[in-house]
């Protein structure tokens, strides 16, 4: 893509506001014309000096406070008019930021999870915060500073040159040396290269920093630092090397450009002295003379922002394309027409899953050949060896993936033609990890179903169990999960995941390992509440503590992703298989004591 092509890309994200950004950048404009004003009056009031500079006392005082007064009056409207193009720009910077990262958010939320398992967090943290960050300053900050550095040199150059066209062409040289070798950097292949490359540094490092705070505990139980902690520290350390090759890559084209351009005087002074020496007589040139002393050194600061936005925009360019790699990437494909099931009834009909593309070599089913049906109003769960596929098959009812093999049915209707805000108000879920936002406890548990009262609530929290200790919190329902509030334990959390579910109160029922954190008593009064729950519904359950599922009306054994074994659990028993066996490990598992208990 080319950098002109790149930069249309940009400006295309802009054209919501679209007028806004045009005000901004007419009063950019403007205030760079009236930037240039005092430097007229500098010229008239020296021109008037040096006219009478043998008669001080003939100098027309009126001259001089005329043109002071207009330089005065420039400077104050050029102020102004800078605030307004300013105001402008930010108000239409944060109002496209505002929308592309609730886009970005809604995009990514409509995603297969396949992305999400390739994509690290900090990754995609890194693009919705700072990358569209980026674009902000491109929006309020470089667009209208673009305008003002290209208008102000231009009209300043067009001016002197208006004066004396030979003093320009020497300015002209440097600059255009200057120039060539930034954009020689810039549009070369290796250039080009080392900024994709910072910028994979960046999100690889924010990435790897976000596992290594997460993993803390970890962290301090090993005695894991920092430095110790190889992953984060290739990341800084690969960060740290992208940094100085640019810096290294850099140094030699800026420094040459800051010098130059920092210089323009230098370069006119010999040639206007050369040029004074045979115009001894024209006083005119004298002052055109000191006029382009004044006025040189102002162009190097503009000239000097093209350059810092030059480097700038590489950034940004590269921040974009990421953030058009997230919208590129494909949504979960919708029906025109939603149908929605009558019954309840889940079907998984040869059902054959891998996380891999077929054509990958790495391509291997986690699922083959799944076939079973869960009848409403009845409880099948399904257990095995960890790793199996168990929650896999949850994850594929959810939608979260699609299947390469077969179908899955609720109600006779396959889910893909259900659309995903029908089969979401169908099921109600709990996971084995349990996630809880920065939000009050009444807030997360209210998402189940954000219509009920707080009644439905508390009656939705005491079935779940949880009712007595958020009434033991200081804010009781109020007191907010997270940051700046109450950290809950595991299970705690877990019956908070519960009680939202209970709340949605959706025909379909998914529990993975729900009572996985529940001391013996909580996972009992659960389990009192589910059966009342499970009244009429459909309820997968994934277990591990078989006590939990022995009154299911369906057992599927799930081993190395196929259906190993089927049936009630009197029944897998007398097949003396698998069950049986997992079932003896379980009653060993839960006498099992410490060899010091028996002394």
């Amino acid at each position: 893509m080319s950098d002109t092509s790149e930069v249309s890309r940009l400006i295309e994200v802009t054209k919501e506001h679209k007028g806004l950004l045009i005000t901004a950048s007419m009063f950019s404009t403007l205030s760079s014309l009236l930037q240039i004003v005092p430097f007229i009056s500098i010229y008239k009031i020296v021109e008037e000096l040096l006219l009478h500079a043998g008669h001080p006392a003939s100098v027309d005082r009126n001259v001089l406070v005329h043109w002071g007064i207009i330089a005065f009056a420039a400077l104050i409207g050029g102020l102004i008019s800078l605030y307004i193009g300013g105001m402008c720009s930010h108000i239409a910077a944060f109002n496209i930021l505002y929308r592309l990262r609730v886009r970005l958010a809604e995009h990514v939320a409509k995603v297969p999870m396949g992305y999400h398992t390739k994509t690290a967090t900090g990754e995609l943290k890194k693009i919705i915060e700072v990358s569209v960050e980026k674009i902000e300053k491109f929006i309020a900050h470089q667009l209208p500073d673009v305008v003002t550095a290209i208008i102000m040199p231009l009209i300043m150059l067009g001016y002197l040159f208006w004066l004396d066209y030979r003093l320009v062409l020497i300015l002209l040289l440097p600059i255009s040396i200057g120039f060539w070798l930034q954009t020689r950097l810039f549009r070369s292949e290796q250039g080009r290269q080392a900024y994709r490359d910072f910028q994979y540094a960046i999100e690889e490092m924010n990435a790897t920093g976000v596992e290594y705070v997460r993993g803390m505990p970890a962290v301090k139980v090993f005695g894991i630092t920092a430095d110790s902690f190889l992953t984060f520290k290739q990341a800084v350390t690969r960060y740290r090397d992208i940094s100085l090759e640019i810096t290294d890559l850099c140094k030699t084209s800026y420094g040459l450009f800051f010098v130059i351009i920092s210089s323009l005087s230098t370069f006119i002074l010999p040639v206007g002295i050369l040029l004074s020496s045979g115009n001894l007589g024209q006083q005119s040139f004298a002052i055109t003379f000191i006029l382009f002393l004044i006025i040189t050194p102002s162009l190097s600061a503009p000239l000097l922002k093209l350059l810092l936005l030059g480097s700038g925009m590489r950034e940004i360019v590269e921040g974009q394309k990421r953030i058009d790699a997230v919208f590129a990437e494909p949504v979960v494909r919708e029906p025109k027409f939603p149908k929605v099931p009558v019954t309840y009834e889940v079907a998984f009909r040869k059902v054959t899953f891998a996380y891999d593309h077929k054509e990958s070599e790495a391509y291997k089913p986690v699922l083959e050949q799944i076939d079973f049906v869960a009848k409403a109003g009845e409880v099948t769960a399904l257990v095995g060896p960890s790793g199996g596929g168990k929650s896999t098959i949850a994850n594929l009812l959810l939608r979260f993936w699609d299947v390469q093999e077969g179908e899955i049915t609720i109600g006779g209707i396959p889910i893909q033609e259900m659309g995903t805000e029908s089969l979401m108000n169908t099921v109600s879920f709990v996971f084995q990890d349990v996630h809880l936002f920065y939000d009050t406890i009444e807030e997360n548990i209210r998402m189940g179903n954000t219509t009920a009262s707080f009644e439905d609530v508390v009656a939705a929290a005491q079935v779940a169990c949880c009712h007595e200790f958020i009434e033991k919190l200081d804010a009781g329902y109020q007191t907010r999960i997270g940051e700046g509030g109450t950290y809950l334990s595991g299970g705690e959390a877990q019956r908070i995941a519960i009680a939202r579910a209970l709340l949605k109160n959706a025909p379909i029922l998914v529990l993975d390992e729900a009572t996985a954190f529940a001391d013996a008593e909580n996972e009992y009064n659960i389990q009192q509440g589910l059966s009342q729950l499970i009244k009429g519904k459909t309820v997968l359950i994934i277990a591990h503590r078989l006590t939990t599922i022995r009154a299911a009306e369906q057992i599927i054994v799930i081993q190395e992703g196929q259906i190993a074994e089927r049936g009630t659990h009197d029944q897998l028993r007398a097949l003396d298989g698998i069950y049986e066996h997992m079932w003896q490990a379980h009653i060993s598992a839960a006498s099992w004591k410490l060899g010091g208990a028996a002394r």
